[in-house]
């Protein structure tokens, strides 16, 4: 994997910083895209080297970009060629396992002197969507490009993506209030059912993307715990279905 940095001029407001975001990370082999409108630079991640000619055609007219130079992070051989280390991985997805583990921690603390397991899933899943939606709402401008490069409705519908934060943050709410529950469970086996698509999409042809799990203030690479995350929530949302029938 390489981080290229480029240099960019054309830009002059937060609008053209998320113009060429949006277009340079819907090329193939782009992982990650960072524009600073300051020093006119754009930093890119790439798992395959894409040309500056390219890049170029890339982006509107007005915009002109130019290398500067790279640099290799770190990688390791395999028989597919190269692929992030696993102690890279998973020092990036530390903050997701955290965020998991105090989710998880704090739904047992709601429930353990009166146990049940309905509320604790029910506890465990509106903390979830309040955290996860958080992070996404730190950059909402950003957030809907990362989530469009693997979820199949908001690559069709570009609305859902925007909206997307907001949902999370009603279903959170219905949870914690215990307010309509099932219509709430039923919107997630929906949502995160539509999210699992795209991301195990994402997994067997291993294209190298970022996660917008938590938005993209954090760096996460697209992986397993991603699947497994959305999983753990699909299968709570199913038993507390089948519980209430």
């Amino acid at each position: 994997i390489m981080k290229h940095f480029f240099k960019i001029t054309g830009m002059t407001c937060k609008s053209c910083k998320a113009s060429v975001e949006k277009h340079i990370s819907q090329l193939k082999s782009v992982i990650d895209v960072e524009v600073d409108i300051d020093k006119e630079e754009v930093v890119i991640e790439m798992s395959d080297y894409i040309a500056i000619d390219k890049l170029q055609r890339a982006i509107p007219e007005k915009y002109t970009i130019t290398e500067i130079n790279s640099q290799r992070l770190t990688i390791e051989s395999s028989t597919s060629g190269f692929k992030v280390s696993e102690d890279s991985k998973l020092k990036q997805l530390k903050p997701l396992f955290l965020i998991i583990f105090y989710i998880l921690i704090s739904s047992v603390l709601l429930n353990y002197k009166n146990w049940n397991w309905i509320e604790f899933m029910t506890d465990f899943m509106g903390l979830f969507y309040i955290i996860f939606s958080f992070f996404k709402m730190l950059d909402l401008k950003g957030f809907p490009n990362s989530f469009r490069m693997y979820d199949p409705l908001a690559k069709r519908i570009p609305i859902y993506a925007k909206v997307y934060p907001f949902i999370e943050t009603v279903l959170g709410l219905m949870f914690l209030m215990r307010f309509e529950i099932t219509i709430a469970l039923w919107i997630t086996i929906f949502v995160l059912g539509t999210t699992t698509i795209g991301v195990t999409k994402v997994l067997l042809n291993k294209k190298s993307l970022r996660c917008a799990c938590l938005g993209t203030t954090l760096k996460l690479p697209m992986s397993e715990a991603t699947l497994i995350e959305n999983t753990i929530m699909i299968v709570m949302a199913t038993l507390m279905l089948i519980d209430g029938l």
